[in-house]
């Protein structure tokens, strides 16, 4: 593999990283404030998408739907929380899974009644369209160097936040032991539904961003969720920092294995065999680095401390 092709797919990996981080940052506060889990939690990544290319159509304005679509992912993330999810904090994890494993079937067919089952796409803002050359001979799209500049100042942003602010200390204890905070007068479940609501825009955001690099199409959060779900265990559970690093990685294996794996594998076979066994290596690089992660660290790399 040539430099070029490697530097663009490490950048790919690093972009790859920022919407898992902005999707698993939520997810991760929500599992360690409540101890809830939520499969549904793509679905907003999904809901960000639709809503910016629903905005974008009546608007004619990507920034205009950006605008539009962050509240609306906020209130529809915390209208979920009030119907569906507060009914389920006290319950088992089972019943937790089982219960927005079925949010997911009903908004993934929801969306298909509403805009169709076919992919929607988001006109790339002008402002932002082209390249920069990085390096002689190598321009690489100015979105995406946004996606990955965007990213960076969120990540930075949600750090002060939950690091600097009476608000984060709140969240960072809550993570570290609910119950206690509870018995020192904290509303823990109006806590919670801020986070909730905070984590379900972090995601709409998410898929604001990624809707005019990728198709918007039903479902297409599953496979990121699972993913988040990588990051935050190798992260650590409740740990902001954790995810933004874990995802960082992530994206990195997630890319460079699926670029790199089928030419290392054509060093022991041929062409056909090489693509194929490369492709099935590189899907299972990531749960390979996760396994051997847990191995050593447990608790993830950067746990909660209690």
């Amino acid at each position: 593999m040539s430099t070029t092709l490697l530097l663009v797919q490490g950048l790919n990996g690093l972009q790859l990283g920022i919407l898992l981080f902005l999707v698993a940052a939520g997810l991760t506060l929500v599992f360690g404030v409540m101890d809830f889990i939520n499969l549904a939690h793509g679905v907003q990544y999904m809901l960000g998408a639709y809503l910016a290319a629903a905005f974008a159509a009546v608007t004619g304005s990507f920034w205009l739907a950006l605008l539009c679509a962050l509240p609306a992912a906020l209130a529809f993330g915390l209208l979920l929380e009030w119907l569906v999810f507060r009914h389920l904090y006290d319950r088992d994890h089972l019943s937790q899974v089982l219960a927005t494993f079925g949010v997911i079937l009903v908004l993934n067919q929801g969306v298909k009644l509403v805009w169709g089952a076919a992919p929607l796409q988001v006109p790339m803002p002008e402002l932002l369209s082209g390249g920069v050359e990085i390096m002689s001979g190598l321009r690489y799209p100015v979105y995406r160097i946004a996606i990955l500049a965007t990213g960076l100042a969120t990540a930075g942003l949600l750090w002060l936040v939950v690091e600097r602010t009476k608000i984060g200390m709140l969240v960072r204890a809550g993570a570290t032991n609910a119950p206690m905070v509870a018995a020192l007068g904290v509303d823990i479940r109006r806590l919670f539904m801020g986070v909730f609501g905070f984590g379900a825009m972090l995601a709409g955001f998410a898929g604001v961003m990624a809707a005019p690099i990728l198709s918007v199409e039903p479902g297409m959060g599953d496979n990121l969720l699972i993913l988040a779900f990588v990051v935050i265990v190798i992260g650590g559970i409740g740990s902001v920092r954790g995810a933004f690093i874990a995802a960082l990685m992530v994206g990195l294996i997630e890319t460079l294995g699926k670029s790199l794996m089928p030419d290392l594998m054509r060093l022991f076979m041929d062409a056909s065999s090489a693509r194929q066994t490369g492709a099935a290596l590189a899907s299972m690089l990531i749960y390979i680095a996760m396994a051997a992660i847990l191995a050593v660290r447990p608790a993830g790399l950067f746990p909660v401390r209690s």
